[in-house]
């Protein structure tokens, strides 16, 4: 006879999901009441109202996907893109990749601009492209790319986009809540994000927003958007504004809860304030790992302080080793994907999983397991190497 499911309590420092904080977790076991129940609503509102502060937006159409990034991802490029569209997408790691493949489902035309994974999207090659392509409706790129660990200047991005009346929709699902983003600053029109990395809640919900101009190029579609559940001129009957909401679909409110929960503690730290502790807790395990003789695949300007891509040292088995940190310490660090497969370990630093404990835990755990394998490495000074971040501070 099945019994109950009772996962094992794991350590996540991967590339997501990550730690979900406990509070986050007593809000998913609160009392389920009806999706269109005028207390429901009320929470609804605020989620809204918080998730704006998030993202840096006034954007009325500002709200969760009731699905995982990829929806969100999904839900952009349906909305906006439509067949014999020219979209330039940057691809610099896996997620470019996934650009790329909706523009085409969609009908539109994907003009390629390709990085070195683990190199930042460069302006240049995109104003290039720009130049020699005529009528480019939108620009497609990753901020904060997952597969790599880069951070590419969504900024000067936007600029070239809009300096040639195209929009963009970028993916900021690793970037939400740990590293600098300013949605209407930076002129963003489409984007989307995650709620199980920097935002410490369970995976599962996809935070997007569009601005005025994404919503009048919604509007004035010729062609009806392909997908039903994610059409936002439907689904913004149910996350409008007012008391008053139309049916669209049985949204998950436990879900919601939590989500609602994780933009309160964000909200109560302080959007800058969490940014900054991203960016501390990275230092110090960067000068740990330096000191035991790992390095980074991404260089330091362009390094995301909350997804470290790290090289495995030479002659070790990078999977023997997260074999054993789950088996002997329940930690989880992230294998490299595609081309850096075997290569590079993806250790996250997000959201409740971004802490001093942790960032300690995962070097000692570390240090000893590369040891035991008989790894080339320097033993006895990553801790002393991460502390002294922490007593300068």
């Amino acid at each position: 006879m099945t019994t109950s499911f009772y996962p094992p309590q794991r350590t996540l420092m991967g590339p997501g999901p990550s730690d979900v904080n406990p509070r986050v977790l007593a809000a998913l076991s609160r009392p389920t009441i009806g999706h269109l129940d005028p207390e429901f609503i009320r929470m609804m509102d605020e989620i809204k109202q918080m998730l704006q502060s998030a993202f840096k937006t006034q954007s009325p159409l500002t709200m969760p996907i009731s699905a995982p990034g990829s929806a969100g991802m999904e839900a952009c490029f349906v909305n906006l893109v439509e067949p014999g569209d020219k979209v330039i997408v940057c691809q610099n790691g896996v997620f470019g990749g996934r650009m790329k493949e909706n523009v085409e489902r969609f009908g539109g035309i994907a003009i390629m601009v390709e990085d070195d994974w683990g190199k930042p999207v460069d302006p240049a090659k995109v104003e290039a492209a720009f130049a020699e392509n005529d009528g480019i409706k939108l620009l497609a790129f990753v901020h904060a790319e997952t597969s790599t660990g880069v951070l590419s200047d969504a900024k000067i991005l936007c600029q070239i986009a809009q300096k040639y009346g195209a929009l963009t929709i970028v993916d900021t699902v690793t970037s939400l809540g740990g590293s600098e983003l300013d949605v209407d600053g930076w002129g963003i029109d489409a984007v989307y994000s995650g709620t199980q990395k920097c935002l410490s809640c369970p995976p599962g919900i996809s935070p997007i927003s569009f601005n005025k101009r994404a919503i009048e190029v919604i509007e004035k579609r010729e062609s009806r958007t392909p997908s039903w559940f994610l059409d936002q001129k439907l689904v913004m009957g149910y996350w409008g504004g007012g008391a008053k909401r139309a049916y669209h679909h049985t949204a998950p409110v436990n879900a919601l809860y939590a989500f609602h929960e994780s933009l309160v503690m964000l909200e109560e730290e302080g959007l800058e304030n969490a940014w900054a502790r991203h960016r501390h807790h990275h230092n110090a395990l960067r000068d740990g790992l330096e000191a035991m003789g790992i390095g980074f695949l991404v260089e330091e300007p362009y390094r995301l302080p909350q997804l470290n891509s790290v090289f495995v040292p030479e002659g070790i088995d990078e999977a023997e080793v997260r074999n054993r940190l789950l088996a002997d310490y329940s930690l989880e660090i992230g294998a490299g994907l595609g081309a850096l497969a075997g290569k590079v370990w993806r250790i996250g630093l997000m959201g409740a999983a971004c802490n001093k404990k942790n960032v300690l835990f995962c070097l000692s755990a570390l240090e000893n397991t590369l040891s035991a394998m008989g790894a080339n490495i320097a033993t006895g000074k990553a801790i002393a190497a991460a502390e002294a971040v922490y007593n300068a501070a």
